[in-house]
């Protein structure tokens, strides 16, 4: 979730020095307010990108641009809010690895005068990765990728992972990779805020409206961007509805490939597929009390779960396989949790690795849209 990075923004900055003069003196007649960065899209990755350039660049003039500021359907909002280092390529595992300790240092780096400091309600609860023999082979060369990046992982066998967790069931499974130190989850909201108010702090402009389309200048640059105005904040007695850019970037999640529809007929390989997440309640300790505490663990078939608190109550989620995934339609869908993933999928494979969960019950049901690269 957090992955922005300082060497990323500092190539950013650098650009946007020169594109900044060449914008100033080609449109500087033109009476709709300028920013050197417009960022389309508010939610954890649109403020981290604006938090780092204002950090690296104070200069800058930065705005935020959010068609929802109640984040009803923010995918943040609606994930697991986890963090991990268990991923196949090492950028990934090095933004990851910047995250955490973006994640414990959060109470320092995003105080703001007159607030408490901001806490996220880190756990360092792990992630638990378990392979069958078909997936055997990727899990080793990603573990060797992990390690070599700097990831705190271990393999464990059977035998290691029944001892490690007496309440797993280890049937079908080969081995697992389990990270215990760093990874693990934190409250995606209150990470929202504290880095929105942080932003906000530093200068960074907020905007509410959907960017509906751009006005593209030399090289296909975008010149000018174009908002739906919901609560336009006023310049004076101008009400405006657009902005002039140095440079666009899109942080519009699961919306990307629609906002570039407005540049023309781009097909963005980022789609949005949608993911419902149940919550259970189970009242064995063992399973979420003391050493043998669970991690969020993956099952090889996608199937994941995690404990919440620490009075018995789980969630619980089931990432498809590409054949079995569509792309969202519309926003409608997601009033609508997909119960039969429960019943069918994700149920049957919990309550086969946990005996306890045999008996649970489902509490609520969510759904959101999930940022998915077909490439």
């Amino acid at each position: 979730m957090l992955a922005t990075k300082t060497l990323q923004t500092a190539g950013l900055t650098r650009t946007l020095a020169k594109r900044s003069l060449r914008f100033a003196s080609s449109v500087s007649t033109d009476e709709a307010p300028y920013y050197d960065v417009v960022v389309a899209g508010g939610g954890v990755m649109g403020f981290s990108t604006a938090y780092h350039l204002a950090i690296a660049a104070p200069k800058l003039k930065i705005a935020v641009v959010e068609k929802d500021s109640c984040y009803k359907y923010a995918s943040a909002m609606l994930s697991a809010g986890g963090i991990r280092h268990q991923f196949s390529e090492t950028e990934n595992i090095e933004m990851s690895l910047y995250g955490t300790e973006f994640l414990r240092n959060i109470g320092t780096n995003m105080k703001v005068g007159g607030h408490d400091a901001p806490d996220v309600q880190f756990v360092e609860g792990g992630y638990m990765f378990l392979a069958s023999e078909r997936g055997l082979d990727v899990l080793h060369r990603n573990y060797a990728t992990q390690r070599a990046a700097g990831a705190e992982v271990q393999l464990l066998d059977p035998v290691a992972l029944k001892k490690r967790f007496p309440w797993i069931n280890t049937e079908g499974v080969e081995q697992a990779i389990l990270g215990m130190k760093d990874q693990g989850w934190f409250d995606p909201w209150a990470f929202l805020n504290a880095m929105k108010r942080k932003s906000v702090s530093l200068g960074v402009d907020v905007l509410e409206g959907e960017v509906k389309h751009f006005d593209l200048g030399g090289q296909n640059q975008i010149e000018k961007v174009h908002i739906e105005v919901q609560n336009s904040p006023e310049c004076g007695d101008m009400r405006f509805n657009s902005v002039r850019a140095g440079v666009v970037v899109n942080a519009a999640g699961c919306w990307s490939s629609k906002l570039l529809e407005a540049c023309g007929s781009f097909d963005y390989p980022v789609k949005p597929r949608k993911r419902s997440m149940f919550a259970f309640h189970c009242d064995a300790e063992e399973i979420w009390k003391g050493d043998a505490a669970t991690p969020l663990v993956v099952d090889p078939n996608g199937v994941y779960f995690r404990r919440e608190g620490s009075g018995g109550r789980f969630v619980c989620g089931w990432s498809p396989e590409p054949e079995d995934d569509y792309d969202g339609q519309s926003t409608d869908e997601l009033d609508f949790p997909d119960h039969d993933h429960f019943e069918e999928q994700i149920w049957p494979t919990i309550a086969h690795r946990v005996k306890r969960f045999e008996a649970i019950k489902v509490l609520s049901a969510w759904a959101g849209y999930y940022d998915y690269n077909t490439l």
